[in-house]
C-alpha cells in the first residue's frame, strides 16, 4: 500500500518577495495539479507539479511546487492530491525575531553567572553555575584555582604524560552543549560569527545596526553604550583569553584546549549542581589559534566603545599569535574524549594559522601577518566546502572577512571572487535539491543542520560582494528546510512552526526529564539528521535498530538523543549569522579593488 501524500512548507513563513516552494511526497509520476488556498476557500494559485523522482536524501519519489508568484501577505494553505498543507504564512520581517532569539540563547547558556529572573522570567532563572572556590567546600566544583588534568590521564590521551603545576580562574564563558564543558575551539567560532554579525550591521548601518544596538538583547550590560551582541561576545572572549598559559611557564602564551566535568555527568543537572572536579586539558595549538582570531577580531570592533579593552584584546592576540609559531603541532587527539567531554580533535592546523592571520592582518595591517597569507597554501584553495565550514575548518570565515573587511590587502579581489565562486557553488548544489537546503544528499553528518546554516552565511556572503539576487534567492529557500520542508515535516528550531522540536539534549532545559524544568528556548537549533551511524546513541538506535534509514530521517526528537538532538553555541552562533543576513541583506560591500 502506498503511503499518503504530504506536502511540506516552510512553517514559519515565506517572504512577500522571495521564492516560495513546497515538496510534495507522491509516488505518482506525472506531474499533479496544485494550489493555494486562503483561508476561507479562495484559490490564488495554481499550477503543476515538478516531478524530482526519488529524492535519495530522503528516501522518497518527490515532486516540487512553486507558488513563487504568490507575493500577496497573508495566511494560506497548499493543496495537492487531495492533502493540504500546514498553514502557511507570507509576510515581510519574518528573520528580525528570529536573530534576536538566536542571540538570546548565548545569556542563557552562560557560566558563572546567575541567569536573573527579571530579564528572563522564572521559567529560564537560575542560579550561577561554577563559580565555586575549592575552600568554600561547595558540591558545585568551580572554575575558579581550576588544576590541570593529572599526568596519569593525560598519559592515557597523549602517550605521554603531561600536567603542569598551575591553576587558573577560568570562570565564565558558554557552556559549549547539553552538558557543562566548556571548549575553546567551538568558542572560537561561535565568537566569531557573534561579532561578524556587527561587523556586518556596522557595515549595512542603518535598521542593521540599531536592530542590535544597546538594549536590542535580553541582557545584563544594558545601558552601557555598547552593542549587545558585543556585550555577548565579550563574556566569552574573556573566558578564552583566561585559559591562556602563565608567562614563565613551558608553554606559555599557549590555550588550553578545554576545561570540564571529570567523568561524565547524568540528565538533568543545572549548573550549579555539577558535583564534579573539573580539570584543564593540555594546551593546544588550534585553541591557541583559535584565541589569535577571536581576540584580534574583537580588538578592531571593540576599539570605538572600549580602547584599553580592545587594546587588552589585541595583546592577547599577538601573545597567543607567538605561542603557536613556536608550537605549531600540539594537537587534541580524538582520544582526549573519554573523561567527560568531547575531544574536539583536529591535527591540521593550516586554516586555524591562516584565520588567525587573517585576522591579525584586518586589526593591524602589518606586513608579516600579509605575508603569512600570501605564503599560505590555504590562501589559494577550495576554503567552501560542499558540506559547509565549521568548528575544524576555519579558512571559510578568514576568507569571508578579508574579502568584506574594509582593508588594503593586496589579494583582497582574488580573494572576493573565491567567496562568491563557493556561493555559487553551493547555490547549484541547493537549486538541485528537492526539499530545496543547501547541502548535499551525503552531507548528514553530526550537526548537519548547522552545516545547511554556515552554507547560507556563505551565499550572503556572496551576495554581499556580488549582488547576485540568486545567491539571494538560494539562501531564502534554503532555511525553508530548517523550518519545516523537510522529510520529517519538522520545524528544527523551537518555538518556529506548527511543529518545531522542543527536546534538545541538555541538562538544564530537561523539561522531558524533569518538568520542573523548562524546554529549551524559541531559537535553539537542533543539530539535526545525523546519517553517521556509529555516531549514534540509543535514542536514535532505537527508532532505528538495523540502522537503515534515508539521511533525512536520521534524527529524533529525544533528549537523549546527544547524536542528533543536542543543542550548541556553535550551532546556534550559525543560526544568528544566517538568521541575520536573512533580516537585512542590504549590507552590501562596495566594489573590490
Amino acid at each position: 500500500m502506498s503511503a499518503e501524500p504530504t506536502i511540506h512548507v516552510n512553517q514559519y513563513g515565506y517572504l512577500p518577495d522571495g521564492p516560495k516552494r513546497a515538496t510534495l511526497v507522491f509516488e505518482g509520476a506525472d506531474a499533479v495539479d496544485w494550489e493555494v488556498a486562503t483561508g476561507d476557500g479562495q484559490v490564488v494559485a495554481q499550477r503543476t507539479t515538478v516531478v524530482a523522482g526519488v529524492d535519495p536524501s530522503a528516501g522518497s519519489h518527490v515532486h516540487v511546487i512553486d507558488f513563487s508568484q504568490l507575493v500577496e501577505p497573508g495566511t494560506y494553505v497548499v493543496r495537492a492530491c487531495g492533502v493540504e498543507s500546514d498553514p502557511i504564512v507570507v509576510r515581510a520581517g519574518l528573520y528580525e525575531p528570529l536573530t534576536r532569539d538566536a542571540l538570546n540563547y548565548f545569556y542563557l547558556a552562560r557560566s558563572g553567572i546567575k541567569i536573573d529572573q527579571s530579564l528572563v522570567g522564572p521559567e529560564y532563572a537560575r542560579a550561577a553555575g561554577h563559580i565555586s572556590r575549592p575552600s568554600d567546600n561547595d558540591i558545585n566544583q568551580g572554575d575558579y584555582d581550576v588544576p590541570c588534568q593529572p599526568a596519569e590521564d593525560s598519559d592515557k590521551v597523549y602517550g605521554t604524560p603531561w600536567t603542569a603545576g598551575y591553576s587558573l580562574d577560568v570562570v565564565g564563558g558558554w557552556y559549549d552543549a547539553g552538558d557543562h564543558g566548556k571548549y575553546v575551539v567551538n568558542g572560537g567560532i561561535a565568537v566569531a560569527q557573534l561579532l561578524g554579525v556587527w561587523e556586518r550591521a556596522a557595515r549595512a548601518g542603518g535598521a542593521a545596526a540599531s536592530a542590535l544596538g544597546d538594549r536590542s538583547l535580553v541582557l545584563p550590560e544594558h545601558g552601557n553604550g555598547v552593542p549587545d551582541v558585543l556585550d555577548e561576545a565579550r563574556w566569552e572572549l574573556d573566558f578564552m583569553t583566561s585559559m591562556m598559559v602563565p608567562a614563565g611557564e613551558e608553554m606559555a602564551g599557549m590555550a588550553h584546549h578545554k576545561v570540564h566535568d571529570y567523568g561524565w555527568t547524568g540528565l538533568p543537572l543545572l549548573p550549579a549542581d555539577g558535583p564534579n572536579t573539573r580539570y584543564l586539558h593540555r594546551p593546544s595549538t588550534a585553541a591557541t589559534l583559535n584565541v589569535a582570531a577571536v581576540a584580534a577580531q574583537g580588538a578592531r570592533l571593540w576599539e570605538p566603545y572600549d580602547a584599553n579593552y580592545a587594546a587588552r584584546l589585541l595583546q592577547a592576540a599577538r601573545t597567543s599569535w607567538s605561542a603557536a609559531v613556536r608550537h605549531p603541532d600540539v594537537y587534541a587527539p580524538q582520544a582526549d574524549g573519554f573523561f567527560g567531554g568531547g575531544p574536539y580533535d583536529d591535527d591540521d592546523v593550516r586554516d586555524e594559522f591562516y584565520w588567525a592571520a587573517a585576522e591579525l592582518y584586518l586589526t593591524t595591517g602589518e606586513q608579516e601577518f600579509e605575508d603569512f597569507l600570501l605564503a599560505s597554501d590555504v590562501h589559494t584553495a577550495d576554503s567552501f566546502p560542499l558540506g559547509g565550514f565549521s568548528w575544524d575548518r576555519l579558512d571559510a570565515i578568514a576568507k569571508i572577512n578579508l574579502a568584506t573587511v574594509d582593508s588594503g590587502f593586496r589579494d583582497r579581489k582574488a580573494i572576493a571572487a573565491q567567496v562568491v565562486a563557493g556561493a555559487h557553488m553551493i547555490a547549484a548544489v541547493q537549486d538541485a535539491q528537492p526539499f530545496g537546503m543547501a547541502l548535499p544528499a551525503d552531507g548528514f553528518v553530526w550537526g548537519s543542520n548547522s552545516q545547511i546554516l554556515n552554507n547560507i552565511v556563505v551565499l550572503g556572503s556572496g551576495y554581499d560582494l556580488s549582488g547576485d539576487a540568486a545567491l539571494l534567492r538560494s539562501a531564502q529557500e534554503s532555511i525553508d528546510y530548517l523550518l519545516g520542508r523537510n522529510a520529517l515535516g519538522l520545524s528544527y528550531i523551537t518555538g518556529y512552526g506548527v511543529t518545531s522540536v522542543h527536546n534538545q539534549h541538555s541538562r538544564w532545559f530537561a523539561h522531558q526529564v524533569d518538568p520542573t524544568l523548562p524546554h529549551p528556548p524559541n531559537g535553539s537549533v537542533a543539530g539535526g539528521p545525523n546519517a553517521d551511524t556509529p555516531t549514534w546513541d540509543d535514542a536514535i538506535r532505537e527508532k532505528y535498530p538495523d540502522g537503515d534509514c534515508a539521511p533525512q530521517l536520521a534524527y529524533v526528537d529525544d533528549i537523549h538523543s546527544w547524536a542528533t538532538n543536542e543543542i550548541t553555541i556553535n550551532w546556534n552562533s550559525a543560526l544568528a549569522a544566517a538568521a541575520f543576513f536573512l533580516a537585512f541583506p542590504e549590507a552590501r560591500v562596495s566594489e573590490v579593488s
